[in-house]
């Protein structure tokens, strides 16, 4: 028989997917790890046991494999045995290909067993024993047990992720709909027409990617709220699941030895616990205490995007059915954030510390709402964003670690806290209005470290407000080589500072060149929003319309957002004027004229149909009235602006000679 692979390819695989046997002293082994390949805990598709071959090193220490083969009755007894016991032991039962290979010798065959991944999580009941999962882990075959047993089931549709399944004894009114209300407005979501009461049905989901928040139990038929309801909505969120806590811990040295220490132990749902964090965050990232040097303790020490990324990621990704908590741990030289639980499966403790770990969810529900609500980044960007935000500001790379009960990001404190404290002066300095300091400050900074991105966004504002363009100008020449390694926030502040009453064409090309670049890839909404505005205000009003679209399209939540719908319609309103322009330019065919009046209208109309809708959807007074006063203008656009009316020749009549 020819096989579709040869034994030397499946040395060279991965050991996860091949067995070795040379004997097959134990037929249930077999059977075991082909019930493992079928289960596919590590998502690789199957694997294979080979019968009749071992594997041993050659003398450079690389593996090699001896063909020693089976004899023909052996070969069947094993085959048979195996197949039979596949059929009858295994549960639901499997059929594993069976396959034969040359060894050289007409009187020896190997024997390889094939088994594809399937859909079920599969039991083997061996003899005088029960039945039980068994899984692939590195090169061996083990059973299931605790968290991989509920990884498997979870994975197979056998068992409800955590954060979907009804949280037990939990009703309707164990959820506070103010918090709930809150949420929704916070998402952009809410109506005041309706209120609260259709997301308590269990007909409606605020997503495809995440179930109604509550759902009727099978066989009483009461409405519970799902874990992640209770988690994010819930009055008495500890009372029914007791782990959903937080720490967070202050030490002035290094580590825990100090007598002296502050700790917050945080309860309520986990958006309040967030909020909370959040606040207690901030305190860290604007200054922290450095007692080394008593003429200027307070300095600046991590950025604010990596600590949020990280407690996020920390209560989104947690494993609630423990009773450890979260902890934050703040130490002078670094900041700890402990997430109970181990790696989801399929996440690879080296990808992760390089910050190319594949994403994959623990709860999928409480991640979603996280990331809508801004608490954290979507899917597969919160490491990477950490990694990113830290190497923005020059702090040293994150550090993960895990083990079977928890999962430990270390952020490093920033080593360079003169640099940062010459930072802090300037933004002093600047909010003073003392731009001379503040220059002197910053450049001083630069000559040391010209890639230093926060002292690249301090240039660009000092300068903005010295109405100095030619500085920037002069400092984005020299680093062109740079720019496009810069963030969005700092081109965007490059922009800014280059377009002003003095600006010349040379500056408003380099200006819209950074906004191009700064629009590249996945925006935050915030950072959407300024390159928007900036656009618009350097009267790129297509790049502003383009951008705001494409964004819309990959982020269909963000369609209702009355900011966004408002400047999209700004933008339409400047799309407009430039047609004006050109149909009141008299030196233009007149056939084009006609065609920008009826582009300007057009424009006109899907302006207003945006900006009526930005009311709708607003809930901040500021943004209605802002709204509202465009709305005007674009009512005296339109009445101030009508196209002339076709003048029709006329015919001189002529009278009849008497």
């Amino acid at each position: 028989m020819t096989a579709p692979f040869n034994l030397n390819e499946l040395a060279r695989r991965e050991n996860e997917q091949t067995e070795w046997k040379e004997n097959v002293a134990d037929v249930d082994d077999v059977v075991a790890t082909l019930s493992a390949f079928a289960n596919d805990l590590q998502n690789l598709g199957g694997g294979y046991v080979v019968c009749g071959v071992r594997e041993e090193n050659d003398e450079h220490g690389f593996p090699t494999l001896v063909r020693l083969g089976l004899t023909a009755s052996r070969l069947r007894e094993i085959e048979g045995t195996v197949l039979s016991r596949c059929r009858g032991l295994v549960s639901p039962p499997i059929t594993p290909l069976v396959e034969e290979l040359d060894t050289g010798d007409p009187q020896r065959r190997i024997l390889v067993f094939v088994q594809p991944a399937t859909g079920s999580a599969h039991t083997f009941r061996r003899r005088n024993d029960g039945a039980k999962h068994y899984v692939r882990v590195s090169r061996s075959t083990i059973e299931a047990r605790n968290g991989t047993l509920k990884d498997l089931l979870v994975r197979k549709g056998a068992l409800e992720p955590w954060d979907r399944r009804l949280c037990n004894g939990a009703t309707e009114a164990d959820l506070d709909l103010l918090a709930l209300r809150e949420a929704l407005q916070r998402m952009g979501v809410f109506s005041r027409e309706t209120g609260v009461e259709p997301y308590l049905s269990p007909d409606v989901q605020l997503s495809p990617f995440v179930p109604s928040l509550l759902a009727s139990e099978p066989l009483t038929g009461v409405l519970r709220p799902r874990n992640f309801a209770i988690l994010l909505f819930g009055r008495e969120t500890q009372r029914f699941i007791p782990g959903a806590v937080t720490y967070f811990s202050i030490y002035p040295g290094v580590d825990r030895s100090d007598p002296h220490a502050e700790r917050h132990e945080l309860a309520g749902n986990v958006l309040e616990q967030a909020l909370r964090l959040q606040e207690l965050l901030n305190i860290q990232s604007y200054t922290a205490f450095d007692k080394t040097d008593p003429t200027s303790p307070n300095v600046i020490k991590y950025p604010k995007r990596a600590l949020y990324e990280a407690m996020g990621n920390a209560l989104a990704h947690r494993d609630y059915e423990l009773l450890d908590p979260t902890r934050l741990t703040v130490f002078s030289d670094r900041i700890e954030v402990a997430s109970p639980g181990p790696l989801p499966t399929g996440v690879d403790i080296e990808s992760l510390r390089k910050g190319t770990a594949t994403p994959r969810w623990r709860n999928q529900s409480l991640a979603w709402f996280f990331s809508r609500l801004q608490l954290a980044q979507a899917e597969g960007q919160g490491i990477p964003t950490i990694f990113r935000s830290m190497r923005e500001e020059g702090n040293p790379p994150p550090i993960f670690d895990t083990d079977s009960l928890r999962v430990l990001c270390v952020l490093p404190a920033h080593p360079r806290h003169a640099a940062l404290r010459d930072l802090r002066s300037a933004e002093q300095a600047l909010a003073l209005g003392d731009l001379e300091t503040a220059r002197r400050q910053v450049e001083r900074v630069l000559t040391s470290d010209s890639h230093n991105f926060r002292a690249i966004q301090l240039f660009a504002e000092v300068h903005h407000a010295r109405r100095d363009p030619d500085a920037v100008l002069a400092w984005v020449r020299q680093h062109l080589d740079q720019i496009e390694s810069l963030p969005a926030q700092v081109l965007v502040q490059l922009a800014e500072a280059l377009e002003n009453d003095q600006a010349t064409d040379e500056h408003q090309q380099l200006a819209s060149r950074l906004l191009s670049l700064a629009a590249r890839g996945r925006l935050e909404e915030r950072e959407l929003r300024r390159i928007a505005v900036a656009m618009s205000r350097a009267h790129d009003y297509q790049s502003a319309l383009a951008l705001i679209e494409r964004n819309l399209l990959e982020h269909p939540e963000w369609q209702t957002n009355p900011s966004l719908r408002q400047l999209r319609g700004d933008a339409l309103i400047g799309l407009a004027k430039l047609c004006r322009g050109t149909a009141k330019n008299r030196d233009i065919a007149e056939a084009t004229r006609q065609r920008a009046w009826r582009e300007f209208h057009t424009y006109l109309d899907r302006a207003e149909h945006d900006l009526r809708d930005a009311v709708a959807h607003s809930v901040d007074q500021s943004l209605r009235d802002q709204i509202q006063r465009n709305l005007d203008y674009l009512e005296r656009l339109r009445r101030d602006n009508q196209p002339p009316q076709k003048r029709t020749p006329r015919t001189r009549r002529r009278g009849h000679r008497g």
